[in-house]
């Protein structure tokens, strides 16, 4: 598949191939998902912790005698009935983390970036780069390119790349990742994707 290489003007440059490998692979919905669920899990902390009867504090004496009282018979003011008691089937740290082996979690990238592909959603540039590390400039930029459409920009390097990533951080719909840490979750939740020429080679790297 050839698409066009863009300037940050909107102007072709050249056009370049797209290996059909990974690129117009075969899509697999349920793999896809299957991906963006484990990658939505492993981000889950677990921290969550509630106290049981037996971590909260007090309540280790019996309130009244069993019987003559007329009134229910309780053993602790720390029990699951009373005010300030122990909670039950409540929330306790937890792993969230789902396993998904490297090959299958390749193949998924290989699927979204084929349906992006499909769907005319990547573009090419041939230099990623502004005069200047200023929002209104790259906001400009990127409005040239994908319009009022969200942006995922791949960068092959943070350290290269600092102005770029300056100018988009208070850009709401878009976002500077660098090539080797794509993930499903940002090419399912940003409509469109940037790369220069380089971040397509470190695309071919990894997944290729």
């Amino acid at each position: 598949m050839e698409v066009e290489v863009l300037n940050m003007e909107g102007k072709k440059i050249s056009m370049v191939e797209l290996p059909a490998a990974i690129f117009e692979a075969p899509i697999n919905i349920d793999l896809m998902h299957q991906a963006f669920v484990r990658q939505m899990a492993n981000a889950h902390l677990g921290t969550h912790e509630t106290k049981t009867k037996s971590f909260v504090s007090g309540g280790g004496r019996k309130p009244w005698r069993q019987k003559g009282t007329g009134r229910a018979r309780q053993g602790s003011t720390r029990s699951a009935q009373w005010k300030g008691g122990g909670k039950i089937h409540t929330p306790h740290m937890r792993s969230y983390v789902q396993a998904m082996p490297h090959k299958m979690r390749q193949a998924a990238l290989r699927s979204a970036l084929s349906v992006k592909a499909a769907e005319s959603m990547i573009i090419v540039v041939d230099e990623l780069k502004v005069i200047e590390p200023k929002t209104r400039l790259m906001a400009s930029a990127l409005n040239t390119l994908v319009g009022t459409a969200s942006a995922l920009v791949l960068i092959p390097a943070m350290e290269s790349y600092e102005s770029i990533v300056r100018s988009t951080n208070n850009i709401p719909d878009a976002k500077v990742l660098n090539a080797n840490y794509l993930n499903i979750r940002d090419l399912m939740v940003f409509d469109k994707l940037i790369m220069p020429i380089s971040a397509l080679d470190l695309i071919k790297a990894n997944l290729g």
